[in-house]
C-alpha cells in the first residue's frame, strides 16, 4: 500500500477481491433458501442481518428444520464467537493513535476476509483508517446483499444444472480467507496456526464442526500468549 492514509475508496478498491468471492456464494444462498421454502424477502433480510457467510447456511438448516429459537440462537453465537476479538486484534496492531469514534459501525463488517485484509494492509505499512475500514466493509456487505437478492430472484432451481458448481462453492470461504491469511504470514505465526488448525480438525472429527472452531480458537491464542 503506497497511500499512508487510505481513504474511502481505497477501501473500496481492497474490498473488490472480497467482493468477487462473495457474490457467487451469497448466490448460492439465496438459492438454498428459496429452494427450502424461504422468501426472497427472508432470504435476503438473514443476510442483511445475520450477514456470517457459512453460518447463514447452519441458520437456514435450524431454520427449516424446526430447531427451537434459543437452540438456533445460542448455536450462531457460539460459531460466531472468533468475530469478539477481531475489533481488539485490529486496533492492537493499528497502534495507540488509531481513531475509535465510529467503531461500532465499521466493526459490523469485520468478517474474517474483511479482518485479513485489514490486518495484512497493517503489516504492509499502512496507516489505520476508519474511512478505509468503512469502503472496505461496505464494499464486501454490498456484494453479498447484491449476491443474496440475484440468487432468491434465480429461485431454487439455479444450479441444479451444475452440481460441480453448486459444490465447489462451499470451498470459496475458506479458500479466501486462507489466501489472505498466507499473504501475512510470517514463520512465527506457522506453529499458532498449526496448533489451530490441528485442534480443529481432531475436535472437528471427534465432535463437531461449532466445537472444532471454538477449541482451535482457543488452542491458537494459548499457543500465541504462550510463545510470547
Amino acid at each position: 500500500m503506497t497511500d499512508p492514509t487510505p481513504r474511502l475508496l481505497s477501501g473500496l478498491a481492497a474490498s473488490l477481491p472480497i467482493a468477487a468471492g462473495y457474490f457467487p456464494i451469497a448466490f448460492s444462498f439465496g438459492v438454498a433458501a428459496t429452494r427450502s421454502g424461504l422468501t426472497g424477502t427472508e432470504a435476503f433480510a438473514l443476510s442483511l442481518i445475520i450477514y456470517a457467510g457459512a453460518s447463514q447456511f447452519l441458520a437456514l438448516a435450524l431454520i427449516t428444520s424446526g430447531a427451537p429459537l434459543l437452540v438456533s440462537a445460542f448455536t450462531l453465537i457460539a460459531m460466531n464467537l472468533r468475530h469478539v476479538l477481531y475489533g481488539p486484534a485490529l486496533m492492537k496492531e493499528a497502534g495507540e493513535k488509531a481513531t475509535t469514534r465510529a467503531a461500532w459501525l465499521w466493526a459490523f463488517g469485520l468478517t474474517d476476509e474483511v479482518f485479513g485484509q485489514a490486518i495484512g494492509a497493517l503489516a504492509r505499512g499502512q496507516r489505520f483508517s476508519e474511512s478505509y475500514m468503512f469502503g472496505l466493509g461496505a464494499g464486501a456487505y454490498a456484494s453479498w446483499l447484491l449476491g443474496t437478492a440475484a440468487g432468491a430472484w434465480a429461485g431454487g432451481g439455479a444450479l441444479e444444472a451444475y452440481p460441480a458448481v453448486n459444490a465447489a462453492l462451499g470451498f470459496m470461504l475458506p479458500a479466501l480467507f486462507l489466501s489472505l491469511l498466507l499473504s501475512v504470514l510470517a514463520r512465527a505465526h506457522v506453529p499458532v496456526v498449526a496448533v489451530a488448525g490441528g485442534v480443529t480438525v481432531a475436535v472437528t472429527m471427534a465432535a463437531s464442526p461449532t466445537a472444532g472452531i471454538l477449541c482451535g480458537m482457543i488452542a491458537g491464542a494459548l499457543t500465541g500468549v504462550i510463545r510470547r
